[in-house]
């Protein structure tokens, strides 16, 4: 499913499940749909798993939201607690949509609660009071970390075992989950990596196929300590490995260290939420030489959490001065971690956005994507470690690897048999929202909007025929760009666009026979344009209503953009 598609479904106020591979954009739409609901005066409630996807998405940790905290079960009692805390109440009362970021890695459990509480507080019997939830991540990524008694029993409500026996603590074994019967909006699109090969390895790794193929791949990105690129980031398994490589880079550099001590302000436990999720440490060290890596997405698009590079100097008033390793230096001044209730800074640090970078953990690295690294998977433990960690980087060529053992490559097997399901699901909730007509899609949305107490200003109106007009417009003005010549990456860039929306427009305009077949054509690489006989083969035989089979027939050696263009391209 596209990016497009599943935001025209979150904007009808349905129940999403958010998924898709590392890179396929899942915080990128949830962070675009938040700014929808916000131009149109709607403040969702913007939570995660753990305090370092909190932190990468800006708000709390569902725990702190509901007030459960880091209770493992809730009784009677409990429950009558948090229904009575002022705070807690204003806080979900207020509230029309919940967003929980990095789903994969909160338990069975722990959604069970804090859907419970909704309903208390709410007063209302249906899942989560009523709320519109959206639930965000990748069950083949890292899974909740559990006491033991909850790998084998989830227990929801009362501390009453209500659904027995489960294999494992994934969310999606919670009757929180059952109940709530999320839109599953699988994204197909890939923005991390266009390399083929190396597509295709991650793909076979997390199909639970990584055969002798994958080894062979991996070896040839094997190599030694002594032979890996001096200046790349290394990704360990255990934090013992990180700080000890970390700590002997930097007192290898002679010279002065520079110590930037955070700042912090607001409620002892809150701020102590901030510095476990804050991937910049209470004291930072630097030196010049120093490599360093930006732990946080600078709003002007300079940096983003993950962006490597190394101090080269201090400013006047002792900021370092990163160089990225693209050449562009950046003055790295302090920035703000907050947890937020609606507007309301609750509590806030503030430290310069940098770490030492010579090493990280791989949980400390989901999320983040980076252009080459070095890692030592010979001590993974846990499943979809390795896969975190061979997908943070965006081609073959960027992976140095020291070592992996089994683990490494292995994939829960419930998430694989979920994984069918859930992509099942996608494609059916595809065929059924694009078989609406845009004035049904955009009744919903107005309605949705007005049920969340929400206005209508800022390009919304119940008036459908201003929304058509709004909507070819835009379309409009991807047009005139592009018979003007330019691509669609600068077409993207001079609107301020995702590419995904322009290739959108572009395919629009295409059925609408306003770009010729010949035009289209120009759009795709050579490399693509020699496959095409192929690729059409094998839409005649599959056929042209699916891109999925196609996409597996392949084995994941061609994206679905460049699926999708083909099949624009057959006679």
């Amino acid at each position: 499913m596209t990016q497009e598609t599943t935001l025209s479904i979150l904007r009808t106020g349905a129940n999403v499940f958010l998924t898709g591979e590392p890179g396929s954009g899942k915080t990128h739409t949830v962070n675009r749909y938040i700014g929808w609901l916000r131009e149109r005066g709607i403040e969702p409630a913007v939570t995660a798993s753990t305090g370092i996807a909190a932190t990468h998405i800006g708000g709390m940790t569902i725990h702190s939201w509901s007030g459960i905290g880091v209770r493992k079960g809730l009784t009677p009692r409990d429950l009558e607690m948090i229904a009575t805390n002022k705070r807690v109440v204003k806080r979900i009362q207020r509230t029309a949509v919940l967003i929980i970021d990095e789903v994969s890695m909160l338990s069975a459990t722990t959604l069970a609660m804090a859907e419970q509480v909704c309903r208390r507080v709410r007063q209302n019997s249906v899942p989560f009071g009523g709320l519109q939830v959206v639930l965000a991540g990748d069950f083949f990524q890292l899974p909740p970390v559990v006491a033991r008694a909850e790998d084998s029993v989830v227990r929801l409500g009362f501390g009453e075992n209500e659904l027995g026996e489960a294999p494992a603590p994934f969310a999606f074994r919670s009757r929180a989950w059952e109940q709530l019967s999320p839109v599953v909006c699988y994204l197909s699109e890939q923005h991390r990596q266009e390399d083929a090969v190396f597509l295709n390895l991650l793909a076979l790794v997390r199909s639970g196929a990584a055969d002798q193929r994958v080894e062979t791949i991996l070896a040839t990105r094997r190599t030694t300590e002594l032979q890996a690129p001096a200046d790349l980031p290394r990704l360990f398994s255990h934090n013992a490995d990180v700080d000890r490589v970390n700590e002997k880079r930097l007192a290898s550099i002679s010279g002065r260290s520079r110590q930037y001590q955070m700042t912090a302000a607001g409620p002892d436990a809150l701020v102590a939420t901030l510095k476990r999720g804050c991937l910049s440490p209470e004291v930072l060290s630097l030196k010049v030489g120093a490599r360093v890596m930006f732990t946080k997405n600078n709003p002007d698009g300079s940096f983003v959490n993950g962006t490597l590079g190394e101090v080269t100097g201090f400013g006047d008033d002792g900021a370092p001065i990163v160089e990225t390793i693209r050449g562009r230096q950046i003055y790295a001044e302090p920035m703000e971690w907050t947890i937020t209730d609606g507007a309301r800074i609750l509590a806030h640090i503030e430290q310069v956005p940098l770490r030492l970078a010579w090493a990280i953990t791989v949980h400390k690295s989901q999320g983040m994507t980076l252009d080459a690294a070095v890692m030592d998977l010979s001590a993974a433990f846990e499943y979809g470690q390795g896969y975190v960690a061979l997908s943070r980087v965006r081609a073959l060529s960027g992976l140095h690897i020291l070592g992996w053992n089994d683990r490494a490559l292995e994939i829960h097997p419930d998430t694989l048999i979920k994984d069918d399901e859930f992509r099942s699901q996608s494609a059916e909730a595809r065929e059924i929202f694009e078989a609406k007509s845009q004035k049904d899609l955009e009744i919903m949305q107005v309605n949705f909007i007005r049920a969340c107490g929400g206005h209508f200003q800022g390009g919304v109106s119940t008036r459908a025929g201003k929304d058509k007009k709004t909507h070819s417009s835009t379309i409009s003005a991807t047009l005139a760009l592009f018979k003007s010549g330019q691509t669609i990456r600068e077409i993207a860039r001079a609107r301020s666009l995702a590419e995904s929306t322009v290739y959108s427009h572009i395919s629009q305009l295409y059925a609408k026979e306003q770009i010729s077949r010949a035009e289209l054509a120009l759009l795709v690489p050579p490399a693509l344009k020699r496959a095409l006989p192929l690729i059409h083969a094998a839409f005649r035989e599959l056929g042209v209503e699916r891109l999925t089979p196609v996409f597996e027939k392949f084995e994941g050696a061609y994206s679905y953009r460049d699926l999708r263009f083909a099949r624009m391209l057959m006679e």
